[in-house]
């Protein structure tokens, strides 16, 4: 044999033997018939009505959770099994190396043991039942359109659906915030020091977790002028995605008449409202999650100190795979360690435990199930003391003219000598909490002198504006509470004490304003910039002096919002981006050499650089970051433009009047049809959404059935006539 067919032959081998090693093929796909055999145990009816929200009955709840599977599936199967890959920890193997560090996460989190060690134990029978009944029409949807399946990864399972929640609810809080300065390449905080001596601190590099946004207002009958009791839920999410918005109403024969809004694979509303009382979530940022810093043996990098002792880590190694090509994935092996404290993060600078509320949680489903199912306050207030869920605060209204404020969390067991938004140290036993405080020490205000309740992601010290708003004296700084408030907080703040009467116009008025206040992050940065001595560039000087007659509002026509805007954005975005934002000087002169590249002025209408954008359909729009008007752009684009891509999406105005009766307006920033381009439910709402317009929700099925655009029963045929009609 030659040289060369020698060294031919050994490449050829070395290329099986790496694809032998490569070839990952992922599991195969059961048979529709496997898939759908579940679905015979069910039986649910689906009522489109006219702008395709389906309206879901069952005998059973079980029943309705098959036939919301089922329907959401239609309308966004692709993020439906999206959810799925990831909170298996699977996502790699779908969408390659980007999806590997949450893939990463389910197993450090240690997800899966956390289901499987409590699923038969500590999950009730009926909740077991609704995730189970949700898994099977998410099944039979995979069975009867094989052509949408992502391979290998059906069937699911009832677990699948706890394991979203278990995995995703403690990032509400800016858990992921924490885990990106740990991942990150450098880390600047304050490690806390025993309170008994030395309070000195020292800096060892950035912290800073990415805040979320939400209105939520709830005024009572005594305080709206017209015996109407109201309840705004307004949530700001991305538009589409994971966590996006989406609607349904369900009803059952066991009790359950609930309409809201719910993420993809998620049963259940997540917050809307029933017949008897509505809750509005907005998400709050405690301090719930604790970092120490651990010592590792010089000598063992497997050991850590405890107690003046070395102890062991708990390692185990997880395997990612990642998507390379077809049925071939690199297997990444990684090690998963653990102390007594809970994950362990090595970084470039330092070791760290993390400890943090919902760890080890299981029962966020119950606890949902339980407010869908509440029938008045007590109900309510007994499904919010499981106090399952890590965070998220609750606006609550009901037909009794009852409003409340609940600042919920699961608030650790702390010692309230420390300082704990430090860094902790990690080699003492004392300083690792266990368990929460119990949930009736939380900041709850009910039934406030004034009638109003509210949040804006803010403090929960301002949540009314009479006298009776809650003393951060009688909360311990352990707790970790906010003390900030957000631009449409401080909107709220100066806005309802001129409404004696907040009737129904007056609350839109509210909801919709477009303008920053006195105080906010864009006064501070406007202020600035005029402040600053343009006097050496014309350009610059007269842009100035156009700023500074900006009155901070944003509505469509303004021809001040897009300077003052695209000037303040980029410290308003800074939060969410982890991206240092520039000067106010640079970023106004990025904000003036930006309007006359695109637009030859630095005087737009605002209304021609903020659009919603859906398929075919393009309109101008009002609001801003961080107004009441709640708009968002995915990015500073090259062509002029800021494209919504979050803020204000599913919005609801529920009110029960003098008899206890509800009724409802409400408006999707698209429509139902998420990723289904050729529906006519793609983008049907958002004209109504950028003119800021309603239409109402139906409640009673007479009303449905007249508005019928579809009616069937997944699994019996019947869609398929539908379809054709």
């Amino acid at each position: 044999m030659t040289i060369l067919r020698w060294i031919t032959a050994v490449a050829v081998l070395l290329i099986l033997g790496v694809g032998v090693w490569l070839w990952d093929p992922v599991p195969s796909t059961p048979s529709a018939k496997r898939l759908a055999a579940a679905a015979e145990t069910y039986d649910a009816e689906i009522i489109r009505d006219n702008w395709g929200v389906p309206h879901i009955y069952g005998a059973r709840d079980a029943d309705v959770m098959f036939g919301l599977a089922y329907a959401h599936a239609e309308d966004d199967f692709e993020t439906i099994q999206e959810s799925v890959a990831a909170v298996r920890g699977d996502l790699a193997r779908y969408k390659g190396a980007g999806a590997a560090p949450t893939d990463y996460l389910v197993s450090l989190f240690g997800v899966w043991e956390i289901v499987e060690e409590g699923y038969d134990s500590e999950i009730p029978a009926d909740v077991k039942a609704i995730a189970e009944g949700y898994a099977a029409g998410m099944n039979l949807y995979a069975a009867e359109h094989p052509e949408e399946n992502w391979a290998g990864l059906a069937p699911f399972t009832g677990k699948d659906i706890i394991a979203r929640f278990v995995f995703r609810t403690p990032f509400f809080y800016g858990l992921d915030g924490t885990l990106l300065e740990l991942f990150g390449d450098e880390r600047q905080a304050e490690i806390a020091l025993d309170p008994s001596g030395d309070r000195e601190a020292w800096q060892v590099a950035p912290k800073g977790a990415p805040e979320r946004g939400s209105n939520a207002i709830a005024v009572a009958p005594e305080r709206s002028g017209d015996g109407v009791t109201r309840l705004l839920i307004n949530s700001h999410q991305p538009f589409t995605g994971p966590v996006a918005w989406w609607e349904a109403h369900l009803v059952s024969e066991e009790g359950l008449d609930i309409t809201g809004g719910l993420f993809p694979g998620t049963p259940l509303v997540l917050h809307g409202f029933n017949r008897n009382l509505g809750w509005a979530n907005t998400v709050s940022a405690q301090d719930l999650a604790d970092v120490y810093r651990l010592t590792v043996n010089p000598d063992n990098d497997r050991q850590y100190r405890m107690d003046g002792e070395w102890l062991d880590f708990d390692v185990e190694e997880t395997v990612i795979r990642v998507k390379i090509w077809g049925p071939f994935a690199y297997k990444a092996k990684r090690p998963v360690l653990r102390s007594l404290h809970g994950p362990v993060i090595k970084a470039e600078h330092g070791t760290y435990a993390l400890r943090y509320a919902g760890m080890g949680e299981i029962r966020q489903l119950e606890q949902y199930y339980r407010l869908n199912q509440a029938k008045d306050f007590s109900e309510f207030m007994a499904a919010m003391a499981l106090n399952a869920l890590p965070s998220i605060n609750y606006i609550y209204a009901d037909d009794t003219g009852r409003v409340g404020f609940i600042h919920n969390a699961q608030y650790p067991n702390r010692d309230d000598a420390w300082d704990w938004s430090a860094d902790m140290p990690g080699d003492r036993s004392d300083l690792i909490w266990d368990g929460y405080r119990p949930f009736e020490r939380a900041p709850i205000l009910i039934d406030p002198e004034s009638g109003l309740v509210f949040n804006a992601n803010n403090s929960p010290f301002s949540a009314t504006d009479g006298p009776d708003n809650l003393d951060p004296a009688n909360y311990p700084q352990s707790m970790g509470l906010q003390t900030n408030e957000t631009n449409r907080s401080l909107r709220l703040i100066e806005l309802t004490p001129k409404f004696s009467a907040l009737g129904r116009e007056a609350l839109l008025t509210l909801k919709f304003d477009t303008s920053f206040a006195e105080g906010s992050e864009t006064d501070a940065v406007v202020k600035a910039v005029l402040t600053a001595d343009w006097s050496d560039d014309e350009t610059l000087s007269e842009a100035a002096e156009h700023l500074a007659d900006w009155e901070y509002e944003t509505t469509a026509r303004s021809r001040h919002a897009a300077l003052g805007v695209m000037t303040a954005i980029p410290e308003i975005t800074a939060r969410f981006t982890g991206d240092p934002a520039p000067t106010p000087e640079d970023a106004f002169r990025q904000a003036v050499d930006y309007l006359m590249t695109h637009h030859g002025r630095i005087d737009p209408e605002w209304g021609d650089v903020n659009r919603i954008v859906r398929g075919e359909l393009d309109l101008p729009l009002d609001g801003a970051p961080d107004t009441l008007r709640a708009i968002y752009p995915a990015e500073i684009r090259d062509d002029g433009q800021l494209h919504a891509s979050a803020g204000d999406t599913w919005i609801a105005l529920v009110e029960w009047d003098e008899n206890g009766q509800v009724s409802a307006d409400v408006i999707h920033q698209f429509g139902t049809a998420t990723v289904d381009e050729s529906s006519p439910h793609y983008a049907d709402q958002a004209p109504l959404f950028a003119a800021k317009q309603w239409r109402r929700a139906l409640l009673d099925r007479a009303d449905i059935e007249a508005r019928a655009s579809c009616t069937y029963r997944p699994g019996s045929g019947s869609h398929a006539a539908c379809l054709e009609e």
